[in-house]
């Protein structure tokens, strides 16, 4: 389970004060992956952060029951000067899980060949979504934080291994999915909610939270 109580958070912009969460309170349990439509600058990456605990907030509490991945896309762990298999092998050490299966994991997802044996800091911003997305995957965690879907790529084999996988896993993990595009939540969630004016609107389908959403937008 990953609960926000009475949550608060904003910043401060140099003009003014940006709202991203006020007061809000919603949970998300096991087996009922959420979707969250948010326009563009309205605060979705923060609140993913906010998910994952990398962000902390102003005020109110965030409860998490169960083991809840850092946001895809996130390289913060990774260290750019070893390659992604050292990367694989010492992040799966930090989560007490084995370093071969990681490694081999990773290098069968990845797909990126002698590249995979090269320093981090040497990728394209591809590879490097590309390694984060299996690196994610191969923590096996209960909750899965995605920032607007599954990483862009021109690897037709990676798309294809990678929305296998994450095809299996919808069926026995939780997602939360952040993006501005409804038909991005569409393959990942049927439960929806609408960030927007730093409040979280909840509803039963996506169906239901496109009709607000392509109100607050396009009306």
């Amino acid at each position: 389970m990953l609960e926000f109580d009475q949550v608060s958070k904003s910043f401060w912009t140099g003009s003014h004060r940006k709202v991203i969460l006020d007061r809000v309170s919603f949970r998300v349990d096991l087996g009922e992956s959420l979707g969250i439509l948010a326009p563009n600058g309205t605060g979705k990456t923060t609140v993913i952060k906010m998910m994952a605990g990398l962000e902390k907030p102003d005020e109110g509490t965030i409860r998490r029951t169960a083991r809840v991945s850092f946001p895809l896309g996130f390289m913060g762990g990774v260290i750019a000067k070893i390659s992604a298999g050292e990367n694989a092998r010492y992040i799966a050490k930090l989560y007490g899980l084995d370093p071969d299966y990681v490694e081999a994991f990773c290098r069968w997802l990845c797909n990126l060949g002698e590249y995979f044996d090269q320093p981090l800091g040497t990728y394209s911003s591809g590879m490097k979504a590309r390694f984060s997305f299996a690196l994610m995957l191969a923590l096996d965690f209960d909750i899965y934080l995605i920032d607007e879907g599954m990483p862009s790529s021109t690897d037709v084999e990676f798309n294809r291994r990678a929305g296998e996988v994450l095809a299996e896993r919808l069926r026995t993990t939780t997602i939360v999915i952040v993006s501005h595009q409804p038909q991005v939540l569409e393959k990942f969630a049927r439960r929806a909610a609408v960030l927007m004016d730093g409040q979280m609107h909840m509803f039963e389908s996506l169906e239901e939270a496109k009709r607000l959403y392509d109100y607050e937008t396009q009306g």
